[in-house]
């Protein structure tokens, strides 16, 4: 998917720094966060110098290859509340089914076609366990006057989700889906057309936390008043204060060969994204272009919150995931399956993403931990860093996900052993569902550890 989007969009040579250059910021990392910061801050403050640096291509990580699932946080907002109290959990909702307008409005404004499709969400029951799941979530949002959700009829939402294996169905017309990499390379040409120096193949080697901040890379360095680490799941392998901050766990992902018309057959002319109620998330929505873009959360889980070298590799789940199709859509069972792949998502404590300063350096900024529903919300992180940078007093800069890690992972080997344990509990049980059997008590006690803190949703 990425490499399609570096055909479509167009794939300038990569133009690493080779030299010392000023900046009145530095930003490192050029996926969604990082570019949508550079973007706030150039169209809050033309003037400023602006200099972005990412180790590979923009994009190359999960704002290229995510599931392309564009949704809000409406659903966690009984979470939020807890987490962030009652005005800042509406505030932040009401922000993030803003953001997907907003990055509609931003890519018809700026001609990316990243196949961006408004044409909402499916939550559906995918077994009977899973009935009741989304009450609490549509008590709250009703409660609050912002519900933008509605039970359909069983038959209404089995032909919408383009599935008989549906025992409940909810829809949100707020929502969508878009081809990622489309999208990251769009702004990444938007970032470069607004006088934002973008440098690929250029990683941070070290970063010297003087004032003003030194950022130094193979072949030159940056010196910036002020520096943004935007690099999401690679922030725990570089900065040992956060590598229990986060869990680093695969979402694993297949598109098939175009099917366009069979995908008529069954009810899926749209491009709305479609998710279960499990804890490991199934998700889906049709492509653009007539392909089924199938994936599921949870499988791989990295020792110390590492980059490691599978999650950029083809999945090693691909069997498991056609499985999955084959009971979902058993009329798709004999098309051919085009790719299939993996990435590191940042999964952090609290289930949402934090933002702060460096060992509280004034003039040092970061924001990761989206956990796995960052398409949209990396939107609002944009806004959060770009307040942070320019030192304004607005709602952005006192936002809830700012202060910092809300909690923090056991420390290794625990975390990875815990996390296995939990991860094979939660099999066992949703199998045992999915086939309506009896689940094992001990199989129930370590699932309840997965709570919304490390639930693993869409990537």
């Amino acid at each position: 998917m990425f490499d399609q989007a570096l055909q479509r969009e167009g794939n300038p040579l990569p133009r690493p720094l080779d030299q010392h250059v000023d900046a009145d910021v530095c930003i490192v990392g050029g996926g969604y966060t990082g570019l949508w910061t550079a973007i706030e801050l150039k169209q809050r403050n033309p003037e400023l110098q602006i200099v972005l640096i990412d180790k590979e291509l923009c994009g190359y990580g999960a704002s290229g290859s995510n599931g392309g699932c564009l949704l809000t946080l409406s659903t966690k907002l009984p979470t939020m509340c807890r987490f962030f109290g009652e005005s800042e959990a509406l505030r932040l909702v009401k922000a993030s089914e803003q953001a997907v307008t907003d990055i509609q409005a931003f890519c018809q404004a700026h001609q990316i076609d990243a196949d961006l499709r408004l044409d909402g969400a499916l939550y559906m029951a995918s077994n009977r366990s899973q009935v009741g799941t989304m009450n609490p979530v549509i008590g709250a949002l009703q409660k609050h006057g912002i519900n933008s959700w509605s039970r359909l009829d069983l038959d209404q939402a089995r032909r919408f989700g383009g599935t008989q294996d549906m025992h409940e169905g909810f829809f949100s017309p707020v929502a969508g889906s878009v081809q990622p990499g489309l999208l990251v390379r769009g702004m990444a040409r938007v970032a470069r057309k607004l006088g934002i120096r973008i440098y690929e193949q250029t990683p941070m080697k070290k970063l010297e936390e003087s004032c003003p901040a030194r950022v130094i890379t193979p072949l030159g360095s940056i010196t910036a008043r002020k520096v943004v680490l935007a690099m999401n799941a690679w922030m725990a392998s570089q900065f040992p204060q956060f590598a229990r901050s986060i869990a680093v766990v695969s979402s694993d992902i297949l598109v098939t060969e175009p099917c366009g018309d069979r995908l008529d057959e069954i009810g899926l002319e749209h491009g709305a994204t479609v998710c279960d109620s499990r804890t490991f998330v199934h998700y889906y929505h049709r492509t653009a272009d007539g392909r089924l873009m199938f994936g599921k959360g949870g499988n791989t889980f990295a020792y110390g919150s590492r980059m490691i070298p599978s999650f950029f590799e083809s999945s090693r789940y691909e069997k498991q995931l056609q499985g999955a199709i084959q009971r979902f859509f058993p009329s798709l069972a004999d098309i051919p399956v085009a790719a299939s792949w993996n990435g590191g998502s940042d999964r952090s404590v609290s289930g949402f993403p934090f933002f702060g300063k460096l060992n509280s350096n004034p003039h040092i900024f970061y924001g990761f931990g989206y956990s796995g529903n960052g398409v949209a919300q990396s939107y609002l992180g944009g806004k959060i860093l770009a307040s942070l940078v320019l030192e304004v007093d607005d709602p952005w800069s006192r936002a809830g996900f700012v202060g910092g890690p809300r909690g923090y992972f056991p420390p290794e080997p625990i975390r990875w052993l815990g996390s296995i344990a939990v991860r094979n509990a939660i099999r066992r049980k949703e199998q045992a569902e999915d086939a309506g059997r009896k689940t094992a008590w001990l199989d129930r006690q370590l699932a309840k550890f997965a709570r919304a803190a490390v639930k693993t949703d869409k990537q």
